[in-house]
């Protein structure tokens, strides 16, 4: 859903979707030890790990290139240039609150 969303705030909604069945996964494998220390289960939760961390670089570096867009075409003399070729600011890429916080086990 990430991959076809067309606007930033819907690929958003599809990534924090994505921590969030990430998160669910990771408790239950805390409620089963055997399936804890299986090694395909580790490489996999290895792998999970690095995507969200590469989805987390890839926000932190759109977010850049909008703030430096939106600057650019508000200060003079590009803002004369944006305004005849039709560039927008456009929107910053956010996570929900709750894609940002924790996850809690309970027992």
């Amino acid at each position: 859903m990430a991959m076809n969303a067309k606007t930033p705030h819907d690929k958003a909604a599809a990534e924090n979707m994505l921590s969030d069945t990430l998160k669910s996964l990771f408790a239950v494998s805390e409620n089963y030890p055997d399936l804890k220390a299986n090694t395909n289960f580790l490489d996999l939760q290895q792998t999970l790990t690095d995507l969200e961390e590469k989805i987390q670089a890839a926000r932190r570096f759109y977010n850049g290139m909008v703030r430096d867009l939106n600057t650019a075409i508000q200060v003079f003399p590009t803002v004369l240039i944006a305004g005849m070729l039709g560039f927008k600011s456009r929107e910053f890429f956010e996570a929900e609150e709750a894609a940002k916080q924790n996850v809690q086990v309970k027992f």
